[in-house]
């Protein structure tokens, strides 16, 4: 006889999973579909990459093949900076009602070296309106390269757990852990991400995503 040990966090991939499963499949047979959305740059928005590839689309395929009643709008765009997201959001949430936002932004204010006040503000205006529309976020975390200087750096990183905190909602320290240090996994510009590594990042997010579900 084979005993596989698990790890304290398998065993809670499992469950989750499980879990997950059984409060999203029971009784929603005539019930509309959770709405998850969205709202992001490049890295969502499958920049360079085959339609269908990126880790949005990988999700939602992830839900329709647990059976999950679970509908995925993706309203990222290449290029948008929390300003720009916070702009869209109160039409995005009248729109689509969604019940869960997943919030990957701040990449591209970094990438510009934009004053860090400012988009964390943005980010934290953001977060305050889903909230007001009754809709939880999950907030993505990001790092920029240290050749942007490391103070800065390092601040930008910091800015999401400060965020998550203030705000009280769960966040992906990095959305590109197990990816960033692979540069195979880079399209040849070192910036945007290959096909091969979507699986990876939707891997990242679903456990942190999996537990807003079951609320």
């Amino acid at each position: 006889m084979r005993i596989v040990c698990l790890s304290r966090q398998g065993f809670k991939r499992i469950l989750l999973s499980v879990l997950l499963i059984y409060f999203c499949s029971f009784g929603v047979a005539h019930s509309a579909p959770k709405i998850v959305l969205v709202l992001g740059d490049s890295l969502s928005a499958e920049y360079g990459i085959t339609r269908g590839t990126g880790w949005v689309s990988l999700l939602e395929r992830r839900f329709k093949y647990n059976k999950l009643n679970v509908r995925v709008i993706n309203a990222s765009i290449s290029g948008l900076t929390t300003s720009a997201g916070l702009a869209r959001m109160a039409k995005l949430l009248n729109e689509h009602k969604p019940a869960i936002v997943i919030v990957e932004l701040g990449a591209n204010d970094g990438l510009r070296g934009l004053n860090l006040t400012a988009s964390k503000k943005n980010l934290l205006t953001i977060i305050s309106t889903c909230k007001s529309a009754k809709a939880q976020v999950l907030l993505i975390g990001m790092r920029i390269p240290p050749n942007y200087g490391q103070a800065y750096a390092e601040q930008f990183s910091a800015m999401y757990k400060d965020i998550a905190q203030k705000s009280h909602v769960p966040f992906v320290p990095f959305l590109l852990e197990g990816v960033a240090d692979k540069q195979e996994l880079f399209q040849a510009d070192q910036l945007h991400l290959t096909s091969e590594a979507h699986p990876r990042i939707l891997d990242n997010i679903w456990t942190h995503l999996t537990p807003l579900l079951l609320e």
